[in-house]
């Protein structure tokens, strides 16, 4: 479990990036993290691995303190940047090198996302394309079995045969016992492999919902027209008509459109803060 206790944060102190946030994320869960751009979302990330540390409140990751960086800790969580870094070093280096700080590390399983990813073998690491760099450290970083895995933009710079692959392999690693964070704008990427949905905003947490909570409280569905404004938290005009998403009185059973759903929280906060407030999810 992560649990993010009152936490502040800014790169400067006269200007902060989040202001007592609090948010528990469950173990067994994958979780879609969406923001825009400058929301501070890999700045998250980055206090839950322990590479920046809050201004004030407390972040437990499994009972561990991000910040204290404990070798006990860092065994446990992986962390995979929007722009990945490699050495100069084979498959084989960079495995014999790095796999020993991760004691749950399987070869078999390596090899095996390897080869379902298409990263070739040739040569040093640092003189494959961005895409086969970025295939080769999530490959490495499933193959690692952390209880813990944080993704920042992941699906940038892959073609589409791998996003699809990518999220097999996101479906086929999670268990009871792991958390995942994707952190993305590529929210296409993460259609039917999530299932909870955190927006933040202005240092804000607007939303954190399971899908079911999601479909149950909105309806998503395309009209010839709009018969009342007042329901609806977003509209869009398309070949079909007018898609809208609005409060859903009706019972009606409709897919949850991420893009949609992500303009109708920041754009009516307050309406969405109405909507879910007799539920469990959190919303601030």
């Amino acid at each position: 479990m992560i649990e993010i206790q009152d936490v502040s944060f800014g790169y400067s102190r006269k200007k902060m990036l989040y202001k007592n946030l609090t948010l528990t994320l469950e173990t067994g869960t994958i979780y879609g993290l969406l923001g825009k751009n400058g929301a501070g979302k890999s700045t998250l990330l980055k206090n839950l691995i322990g590479l920046l540390f809050p201004a004030k409140g407390k972040i437990n990751v499994n009972s561990f303190e991000p910040r204290r960086r404990q070798p006990s800790f860092l065994q446990t969580i992986y962390f995979i940047p929007e722009e990945v870094y490699v050495p100069s070093l084979t498959i084989k280096g960079y495995r014999n090198l790095f796999a020993p700080f991760y004691p749950s590390f399987e070869d078999e399983k390596f090899s095996q996302y390897l080869k379902e990813l298409d990263v070739k073998d040739e040569g040093k690491l640092n003189t494959l394309s961005f895409g086969q760099q970025k295939k080769f450290i999530i490959a490495f970083a499933l193959a690692c079995n952390t209880k813990v895995l944080l993704l920042d933009e992941p699906t940038n710079g892959l073609d589409i045969p791998s996003k699809i692959q990518f999220r097999k392999l996101i479906a086929s690693v999670m268990n009871e016992g792991r958390t995942i964070v994707i952190s993305t704008h590529q929210v296409r990427d993460l259609e039917n492999l999530i299932d909870r949905i955190i927006i933040v905003d202005n240092g804000s947490l607007l939303l954190n919902a399971s899908l079911g909570d999601i479909s149950e409280k909105l309806c998503f569905k395309t009209v010839s027209e709009v018969d009342d404004p007042t329901r609806v938290l977003y509209a869009e005009d398309t070949l079909k008509g007018i898609s809208v998403v609005q409060e859903n009185t009706e019972g009606e059973d409709s897919k949850v459109n991420l893009e949609q759903l992500f303009n109708a929280v920041t754009e009516n906060p307050e309406m969405i803060k109405a909507i879910f407030s007799n539920t469990e999810t959190l919303v601030k």
